[in-house]
């Protein structure tokens, strides 16, 4: 039996699963602005519908995950695919935790885009399964990956749940609440520019752009002697960041228009920083058009558009399903993500801790949620300050995930772009 082709069929799968099930969480919810005979009856019936889809697209994520671990040889957390992959597997696992303790159907309707985002986002990587590298060869790594994104998971969970708390509360009709407007519109901008980042690469991809750009690169060797060697770095899209000392062949256009080109500073002289720039800059423009194409044809913030799918819902309890995933994720990620991952640094690299970029970010999440329950619990952060915790802590948690592979070299940019 073909496992790694099964694998990818299970995938394909769950991901058209969980679209499916996001329209049906959201026709749930919407029965009760239709003129139903009776609006309750509509949404357990609908409700128990889409739920199903979902845990039947979390079974089919899966057999995805077991049978790449059958067909690799390794779990299939070692690269970037594999890890978000799992990442999305494991939010749905922990919205399914969730379900059976708040019965929440609405939750499907911001979790299942979350997970259908992530999984695109990881199919832009190659999905090829990859050799270990001897560091990644270990029990610890199965430890110390799995836990950090069940952690992640649950932070995600409530991420969901304090926006959907923020969204549900939000007063349009207030003038002195503009700041709580605008700051909701940033984290709407925020998922566009995700999804144009996932439309761009797909749609270059699509039409098979490839550009090759030839970097000068100096070495110094142990005789203090300077040598120049031509690297050649392949762009996967119109370049407007052209590596340190990189070379263009040829003009580039884009719809008849001669693209500028502007080369990466000295310190971004690393071969591949150009190129991880000039991604980034791609993702957040196209992620601007998006975001403005969008509120051209809705004519109002998105925030404000979505507010009434939620309306019936009790904000206390959107708090606490927020509150609750959090306080799961925190030991969950502390052990995955921090004490776990020094002791495999300590076997992999002899120490424990480098203050390479990721670990630096792992700690600065571990720090946020700590500050997150210290003020939550002692504080009385509840409410919207609660939540706006809860949004900017899983903000961090992507751009540790993210960011950091895009923008900053390190010990884990084997997992990058």
């Amino acid at each position: 039996m073909n496992w790694l082709s099964f694998s990818q069929d299970s995938y394909l799968v769950a991901f058209f699963l969980f679209c499916i099930g996001f329209i049906s969480f959201v026709y749930t919810v919407a029965g009760r602005k239709m003129k139903t005979k009776d609006p309750a009856a509509h949404e357990r019936k609908w409700g128990k519908i889409s739920f199903s889809i979902t845990f039947i697209g979390f079974i089919a994520q899966l057999a995805y995950f077991i049978t790449r671990w059958i067909g690799g040889g390794h779990i299939p957390v070692s690269n970037m695919y594999e890890f978000m992959s799992f990442l999305a597997m494991m939010i749905v696992g922990a919205y399914v935790v969730i379900f059976f303790i708040y019965r929440s159907y609405v939750m499907g309707v911001f979790a299942l885009p979350l997970t259908v985002l992530i999984m695109a986002y990881a199919s832009v990587f190659p999905s090829e399964v990859q050799p270990l590298i001897p560091q990644l060869d270990s029990i610890w790594l199965k430890i110390h990956v799995t836990l950090a994104a069940a952690g992640e998971a649950f932070f995600a969970i409530g991420f969901v749940a304090g926006l959907m708390y923020l969204i549900r509360t939000a007063r349009w009709d207030d003038p002195s609440a503009k700041l709580a407007q605008r700051s909701l519109e940033v984290i709407m901008v925020l998922i566009m520019i995700i999804v144009g980042f996932i439309a761009v690469v797909f749609g270059y991809r699509a039409a098979d752009y490839e550009l090759a750009i030839e970097q000068k690169v100096e070495t110094v060797d142990n005789q203090g002697q300077i040598n120049s060697t031509i690297e050649t770095i392949m762009y996967k899209m119109p370049p407007l960041i052209a590596p340190y000392q990189g070379e263009l062949k040829e003009d580039q256009h884009l719809l008849g228009v001669k693209l500028p080109l502007m080369e990466a500073p000295k310190w971004m002289e690393g071969a591949q920083a150009g190129r991880k720039l000039n991604t980034v800059i791609w993702s957040i423009v196209s992620g601007l058009l998006l975001y403005g194409l969008v509120r051209l044809l809705i004519r109002k913030p998105i925030a404000k558009a979505i507010q009434p799918l939620l309306h019936g819902l009790d904000p206390e309890d959107l708090d606490e399903i927020s509150y609750r995933a959090n306080a799961i994720g925190f030991p969950v990620f502390t052990l995955g993500g921090l004490i776990f991952a020094m002791i495999w640094a300590q076997i992999a690299w002899s120490r424990f801790w480098a203050w390479d970029p990721k670990e630096v970010w792992a700690l600065i999440t571990w720090l946020f949620y700590s500050a997150y329950l210290h003020l939550r619990l002692s504080r009385g952060y509840i409410g919207a300050k609660s939540s706006w915790l809860s949004v900017i802590g899983f903000i961090i948690v992507m751009f540790t995930l993210l960011g950091v592979n895009l923008i900053i070299s390190g010990l884990h940019s084997y997992a990058g772009v």
